[in-house]
């Protein structure tokens, strides 16, 4: 299906032109065994958005993946062919990536490629692929965790848009970071931002505070030039801005700031132009809560984050403490808080989803128009297991209103955990024509 003037279906020209797309029908959704006990493949699920319910699974070739974050071959910023039609999908802890076709059959997506960790590893020298972001050229960059002992790296693999070959790193040599984890990139004005989660080694066995303090754990910002493939610039954030995970730039094409969600100090931070380089600002600070049993303070861990497709509203989930919270970012220096939903969580606090939630609200993805955000539970299997035994996955959505507020969508609820083949657990959502985390505008 094209429009009129030949551009695919789902491409957008605009954050405008965006929020008028259709409203999704279905979405896509990472699902994971790992860590839950059942000895089996993770599987990609297809969700019809109207009955809120599985249709469909495409299972991978083999056990022990970890599926966590991926991304489409083809978005709005990469006009360069066809209509997205495939979908990267990498193995966080296996360091697999599979191309998985939607374009044959939208509904029942089949894969067509494997790329091994001993490809990967012999092309970059890189293992954890993570972020994945179509980019002009016909590229798609994947942000790479790890080296080949599982320590920190701060590099990116590139993949043929069309072809799926491993084309070798994306960084055109200099310097790199210690540390990556997510990135966002902005074409109009040349820079890509980098963000940093830690070791390999440190946070997949589990979360220890005291491989914060060995310095095995991020802080720092990263800005690239873009079409240099170099770094320029690190911002580094301090102890109010350990673990930066999610990059939101906004999605005005000339906007020289975004917000970055430090999870383990629970603060947002305000990235901008600043003297001819960049600056971040704290603008958010969620307070930690003493709770008996715990040894220190519990952050809320402010694991993901949203901005809305006009720039207006931002969201993000504390993943212990449990609440989704939206603030009106009119004022991008000042946000005000608008909504905030509990949804589990390890406070205690009463629930606004009318059931019981196990876990706490962590992955976000928007619809295109700002009205539906979906949100899942799981962080990392084995943090899951740490701080959840026993995790109950599921995925919910919250209606958004135009002005502001939120309010748990009773009749849409998708458990994960009672199934005839076993509990698996639900990381990251995916609309089928693009969403407010993979649609970036030349």
């Amino acid at each position: 299906m094209h429009t009129e003037h030949g551009t695919p279906a789902s491409f957008y020209s605009s954050p405008q032109e965006a929020m008028r797309a259709p409203a999704e029908e279905f979405l896509y959704l990472a699902c994971l065994h790992e860590g839950t006990g059942v000895e089996a493949p993770d599987f990609l699920a297809v969700v019809d958005a109207e009955e809120g319910r599985i249709v469909h699974e495409t299972p991978m070739p083999n056990v022990g993946d970890e599926l966590h974050h991926f991304g489409w071959n083809r978005c709005s910023s990469a006009c360069h062919g066809p209509d997205r039609s495939h979908l990267i999908v990498p193995g966080f802890r296996s360091s697999r990536i599979h191309v998985v076709n939607v374009a044959d059959d939208t509904r029942a997506p089949r894969i067509e490629k494997v790329i091994e960790r001993d490809e990967l590893l012999a092309k970059t020298g890189y293992t954890k692929p993570h972020t994945v972001h179509c980019m002009p050229g016909d590229n798609v960059v994947v942000s790479m965790l790890g080296d080949a002992d599982g320590n920190g790296a701060g590099g990116f693999a590139v993949l043929d848009a069309k072809t799926f070959e491993v084309k070798g790193r994306w960084e055109n040599g200099g310097e790199t970071p210690p540390f990556n984890y997510d990135f966002w990139y902005q074409p109009r004005k040349d820079v890509l931002l980098s963000s940093e989660f830690g070791e390999p080694n440190a946070y997949e066995p589990g979360f220890d505070p005291a491989d914060v303090a060995a310095g095995r754990y991020g802080h720092s910002l990263h800005f690239w030039n873009l079409s240099e493939r170099k770094l320029e610039q690190t911002v580094d954030l301090g102890e109010n801005g350990l673990l930066p995970f999610e990059v939101r730039w906004k999605h005005d094409p000339d906007a020289e700031e975004g917000f970055v969600g430090a999870a383990l100090s629970s603060t947002m931070w305000r990235f901008h132009r600043e003297d001819g380089g960049w600056g971040a600002d704290q603008v958010i600070a969620v307070e930690s809560v003493e709770v008996e049993g715990w040894p220190f303070p519990m952050p809320g861990v402010m694991s993901d984050l949203v901005l809305s497709m006009d720039d207006r509203f931002l969201y993000f989930s504390n993943w212990l403490h449990g609440d989704l919270r939206q603030y009106d970012v009119s004022d991008p220096a000042n946000p005000k808080l608008t909504g905030r939903l509990w949804l589990g969580g390890l406070l205690g606090k009463p629930g606004d989803a009318g059931r019981e939630l196990n876990g706490g609200p962590q992955m976000l993805q928007l619809s295109l128009d700002g009205r539906r955000l979906y949100v899942s539970n799981s962080l990392l299997s084995t943090w899951d297991n740490q701080f959840y035994p026993g995790l109950r996955s599921w995925l919910l959505r919250v209606n958004c209103s135009p002005d502001g507020g939120m309010e748990v969508d009773r009749d849409f609820f998708v458990d994960l955990h009672d199934r005839p083949g076993g509990p698996a657990r639900a990381h990251e959502v995916r609309l089928q024509n693009g969403d407010c985390t993979t649609e970036i505008f030349q």
